[in-house]
């Protein structure tokens, strides 16, 4: 690789020991994973790829620390640090180095690389377009000019997308926290408790054993905490959450997930509650009532379940993710719930379901144009849902893996309507 032996940190290569902890990822890990994105890149004819995105450097590095990661189509890879080296250090399974200034990463990622930025021919780099700020884009290429920048971020999506064994008992521990907040929740749960307040019972739950507090979303202006608790007709109000259901929210500075409605009796209350442990994130739903539901939204939420294992059913390798949202739409259509199916109206979702990992937004997505085949190791939360305004939303959510054998789900929590007698 050329000018990698020249370490400018004093430190040697800063390569973290196997250090034993929680979220820590080990080097061999690591380098499975640039294994994987150095085989695309070089089937895409690219010399490598800058990675600018916390959650990307955490994927291809083992740290969260800011700086820019590069990884070459051959050889070693390196995270130039601008803060905190120290941590970085620590934690770090590749070569890891101070950033000497961004004005100078040309020169420096040349002595480093010179095989990629010293060559005259401007190779194609890949790097994280999707979500790199434009600012940034502009700011690198003046910085970087060797190179045509390209955009490798679905190079990047596709390697995360399956997962390790290690990433799959980090996503199975969360769903075993999941659930119990849910069931802490539901323990709870009282006529006039409003939506708030559940919700704080739930997450009360979910820090106590781990929870980091937020749920981890690629999506330009797309955010959400923990889910979505909400009930009756605050369900079913459209939001511009891409997804089948938003939520009142608590003003319209935060126009999701919870209000401060009270829960009444005989009303669907959602429950689409997630978890983030080490960083993985573990995505699923569950509708209770204090009370009894109408026949209409249990002849819904019976349709919710029969889809969702129907997909659970079809997702082998193989399969198309696109194959399997279609048979959802067939069904949603012979229940005379077409129209209700995933949102509604204008506010419908053109989804079943959608990756998750580090990120709850990750690739495969259940949707039309996914038509690359269904993975060993991939990990797809599974939601059919059905809304009805004025009056609410029913649905379940179940985190899967696929497995050679078929679709494992992950989600522990009872695939019931949970019935509550009124207190």
């Amino acid at each position: 690789m050329g000018g990698a032996a020249n370490r400018r940190n004093g430190g040697g290569n800063g390569v973290g020991g196997e250090a034993a902890g929680e979220g820590h990822v080990t080097s061999r890990e690591i380098a499975g994973r640039q294994a994987r994105l150095q085989e695309i890149l070089r089937g895409h004819g690219l010399a490598g790829c800058l990675v600018t995105q916390n959650v990307g450097i955490y994927y291809f590095t083992g740290t969260m620390q800011a700086g820019y990661a590069f990884i070459p189509a051959e050889g070693e890879a390196t995270f130039y640090v601008v803060r905190s080296l120290q941590r970085a250090l620590a934690e770090s399974r590749v070569r890891t180095v101070l950033l000497e200034s961004f004005r100078n990463f040309g020169r420096q990622l040349a002595d480093d690389y010179p095989a990629v930025f010293a060559s005259t021919g401007r190779p194609a780099v890949g790097a994280d377009l999707d979500v790199m700020p434009a600012r940034l884009y502009m700011r690198l290429a003046e910085a970087v000019p060797q190179v045509s920048w390209t955009d490798a971020s679905a190079h990047l999506r596709r390697v995360r997308s399956v997962k390790s064994a290690a990433e799959i008992a980090l996503i199975s521990a969360a769903a075993e926290v999941a659930h119990a907040a849910l069931m802490e929740g539901l323990r709870q749960l009282r006529e006039g408790m409003t939506e708030l307040e559940l919700m704080a019972v739930m997450e009360a739950e979910l820090r106590r054993r781990g929870h980091i507090g937020c749920m981890r979303m690629r999506g330009y202006n797309q955010e959400t905490v923990t889910g979505v608790v909400t009930s009756g007709e605050a369900a079913a109000e459209p939001s511009y959450f891409d997804g089948p259901v938003g939520g009142r929210g608590l003003s319209p500075a935060s126009p999701t997930s919870v209000s401060r409605r009270k829960i009444g009796r005989n009303e669907p209350i959602l429950l689409d509650v997630g978890c983030c442990l080490n960083g993985y994130v573990v995505d699923q739903t569950r509708t209770a009532v204090i009370g009894r539901l109408s026949d209409e939204l249990r002849r819904a939420y019976e349709t919710s379940l029969a889809i969702a294992h129907r997909a659970q059913e079809m997702m082998k390798p193989g399969q198309t993710p696109e194959s399997v949202y279609l048979e959802a739409l067939r069904m949603a259509e012979e229940a005379g719930l077409a129209e209700h199916f995933m949102g509604y109206g204008r506010d419908r979702v053109r989804f079943l379901g959608h990756g998750v990992g580090l990120e709850v937004d990750e690739w495969p997505v259940l949707a039309k144009g996914f038509t690359e085949p269904l993975e060993p190791g991939m990990v797809l939360a599974v939601e059919p849902k059905f809304t009805f305004p004025g009056v609410g939303v029913v649905g379940i959510e179940n985190t899967c893996v696929v497995t050679d054998a078929g679709c494992r789900s992950l989600s522990v929590t009872p695939e019931t309507l949970f019935e509550l007698p009124p207190k």
